[in-house]
């Protein structure tokens, strides 16, 4: 039985820990928050993520996991903490965690344990930085300790399915290294094992959330486009990925959660005259909110509105992920700006101001539609008639066409909405 100390237990490393434990290895999951702990320690899960209560009640029950503050000797250490961007010119990729996760390792590393990084870095992060700091302790990386970059590239909500049948890209510092990785994940992994270099693996990580973020934003510019020009961008899109070889993506109030909204930013900032592209879709996307308030605002003064009830908070449905949500950043805006009432509700969501989709919904002047949770895709006539002024704007375009509002827009049709001349933003 291998031992796996898991540094971070949160969105990727407790399913890890967890579906690691199911699989007969022995796990110490690691984190600096004692709530956290404590609360697994309990048999509590403190995310919410469809079947992990049950894997970890079932680890708890075999006694082959546990939570700690502090890391213990293992066979293999996996760094699994927070990379946000750091505050400066380009947004960075800030290792402050990934430094101090590693750090905390060091002491107990023995030759022949395998050091995992899964939090998502910059390029050559494994080798310019974390090799330096494993040799400073006398180890060599690829014969007396095994050093691999394996990110993670789960969907929330999804996350131990996609664990076990997604293809794992094993990037090595070493081919030995690879291949050390690739037994450990083959341990559980359905999916593919993909043997790259670390810098390759660090790269290509990056890449998958920047190709998604790009596309989004083209979406994004076309509803802006659509709007100036009074043409109907979802119509557009629709008609145009009959094409075999097109695949415009949707487009939405933003684009949130700890991937997309911050991954280019760590390739912008090791070549900022090259991705140039890459900083213009972000560019775009973080625009988005400002453009989706200015539509509010339109909608709001063309219906002589005053309740604006946003419907939901987490960045993607059926999650509580609230983590670079744009849903956030257009609540704030809209209390900054305006003298409207602001109510909010997510039923994932546990601050929300109202308590269910119906008592938000009550005496409102505008259904602001920002997440795609499938309790709002069937919203019921007799609470709509509750509303003073029964207009939806779903800017997910998710909420039913046959729902009895009596205005619905889109990202579609925007360009009905009634011009104001006032400046907001």
């Amino acid at each position: 039985m291998i031992k796996v100390v898991t540094v971070g237990l949160g969105y990727i490393g407790l399913p890890t820990s967890l579906m690691f434990a199911k699989h007969g290895a022995e796990v110490v999951g690691v984190d600096v928050s004692k709530r956290v702990v404590d609360f697994l320690n309990a048999g509590q899960v403190p995310i919410e993520e469809p079947f992990l209560q049950d894997y970890l009640t079932e680890a708890l029950s075999k006694k082959n996991f546990k939570a700690s503050l502090t890391p213990e000797r293992g066979d293999v250490f996996i760094v699994a903490v927070p990379t946000p961007n750091a505050p400066d010119e380009f947004g960075s990729c800030d290792l402050t965690y990934v430094k101090q996760a590693t750090e905390a390792i060091l002491p107990h590393l023995e030759r022949g344990n395998t050091i995992i990084i899964e939090s998502t870095i910059a390029p050559r992060t494994t080798e310019d930085v974390i090799q330096p700091m494993i040799e400073k302790e006398g180890f060599l990386v690829g014969e007396d300790i095994y050093l691999v970059h394996c990110p993670e590239r789960v969907l929330p909500g999804q996350i131990l399915h996609e664990l076990v049948h997604n293809n794992r890209i094993i990037g090595g510092v070493t081919e030995t290294c690879t291949e050390k990785g690739k037994e450990i994940y083959g341990l559980f992994v359905e999916g593919k094992l993909l043997g790259a270099t670390a810098s390759t693996a660090e790269l290509s990580k990056l890449m998958e959330n920047t190709y998604r973020d790009v596309n989004i934003a083209l979406a994004n510019e076309l509803v802006q486009i659509s709007d100036k020009l009074g043409i109907d961008a979802l119509s557009v899109i629709e008609m145009a990925n009959q094409h075999p070889r097109v695949n415009i993506h949707q487009p939405g109030p933003g684009v949130g959660g700890h991937c997309l909204a911050v991954d280019p930013y760590f390739i912008v900032a090791e070549a900022p005259k090259e991705a140039r592209l890459i900083r213009q879709a972000r560019e775009i996307n973080s625009h988005m909110p400002h453009f989706i308030v200015r539509k509010v605002l339109d909608i709001m003064e063309e219906n002589n509105g005053k309740t604006i009830t946003v419907l939901g908070l987490a960045y993607k449905g059926n999650v509580d992920d609230m983590r670079e949500s744009p849903s956030l950043q257009i609540v704030n805006q809209l209390k900054s700006l305006t003298d409207y009432d602001i109510r909010t509700f997510d039923p994932y969501v546990a601050n929300s101001d109202a308590y269910s989709l119906e008592s938000a919904l009550i005496s409102s002047d505008l259904a602001l539609v920002l997440t795609d949770h499938d309790v709002f895709k069937e919203i019921p006539a007799h609470m709509i008639r509750t509303m003073n002024t029964p207009v939806l704007f779903d800017t997910k375009n998710c909420v039913s066409k046959d729902a009895m509002f009596r205005t619905h827009y889109t990202l579609g049709n925007l360009s009905t909405v009634g011009k104001v001349s006032k400046s907001y933003i």
